[in-house]
């Protein structure tokens, strides 16, 4: 093909694409519903909690109809590539393995992974000699603290939600030394870490900080926070691969309540801390 007939076929192409593209005056966002304080569901069935007033403060900022319905977090990605709704906002992590199948707008927030037991427990006690471990480039100091976490809970029922970037971590550096069982939510999962159905329960401190909040005499965090690798690069709002003008426009958003604070705001209030990815 020589130059000019490239350039012309580079053109139909992009104006292809451009007539293809949609008017995004109505989106349809779908969430989890069961991951408070990152979204739930009250009393009178109605969505609350961070993902929903973010997405609906972006929306606002667009000047967009947003619509935000329920959907189970293990069918969500189905869910979104079968057309069921246009984006997911439910503190879904921006890893390798999903984007392959979808892409994100973001990452809008980033917290890291921690243990939980109930006060009491043997586990209480441990104390990580690191704070902090990154999983990116593991030092030698890292991976003795990962030694040292693994022989601590060798042997328990660690509960972790299915198909998050959690239950990824204790399948890659845990899981051949203690007995994970999966919850299709986490609510249901704190149910049986308090009534002793499991002995631990990892989740991101996102989730423990508020709950330690609410019912300060129930739990204990134990370990280092995890971070990097398996974890991802933060939180994302889900987009089908087609749809990049709208990962574009929630992005365009995402940046102006950003810029403002607004994020942050939104972050310490449902969270009391800064979540923000800097």
């Amino acid at each position: 093909m020589n130059k000019k007939l490239a350039v012309l076929a580079m053109a139909l192409t992009v104006a292809a694409s451009s007539a293809m593209a949609k008017d995004w005056t109505k989106i349809r966002v779908a969430t989890e519903g069961a991951y408070p304080p990152w979204n739930a569901t009250d009393s009178s069935g109605k969505l609350v909690g961070f993902d929903v007033e973010l997405i609906n403060e972006i929306c606002d900022r667009l000047k967009v109809e947003c619509t935000i319905q329920a959907q189970a977090w293990k069918t969500i990605i189905p869910a979104l590539n079968s057309g069921k709704f246009d984006a997911i906002m439910a503190a879904m992590m921006i890893t390798e393995k999903r984007l392959k199948a979808i892409d994100f707008a973001g990452p809008y927030a980033a917290t890291p992974s921690t243990l939980a037991v109930i006060k009491g427990s043997p586990l209480a006690d441990y104390k990580s000699k690191l704070e902090k471990v990154d999983l990116n480039e593991v030092t030698p100091e890292e991976q003795a603290e990962i030694d040292s976490y693994r022989e601590l809970i060798k042997g328990k029922v660690i509960g972790v939600q299915t198909s998050t970037t959690h239950s990824n971590f204790l399948d890659k550096y845990i899981g051949k030394d203690i007995t994970i069982r999966r919850y299709e939510s986490q609510e249901n999962l704190d149910m049986d870490l308090q009534a002793g159905r499991v002995d631990a329960a990892q989740a991101p401190t996102s989730y423990w900080t508020p709950r330690m909040k609410e019912a300060p005499d129930t739990y204990v965090l134990v370990g280092p926070l995890w971070s990097g690798e398996v974890f991802g690069r933060g939180t994302g709002i889900g987009v089908r691969k087609e749809d990049q003008d709208l990962k574009v426009l929630l992005g365009k958003g995402l940046e102006e309540v950003r810029a403002d604070g607004t994020l942050k705001k939104l972050a310490v209030k449902w969270f009391g801390f800064d979540t923000t990815v800097k």
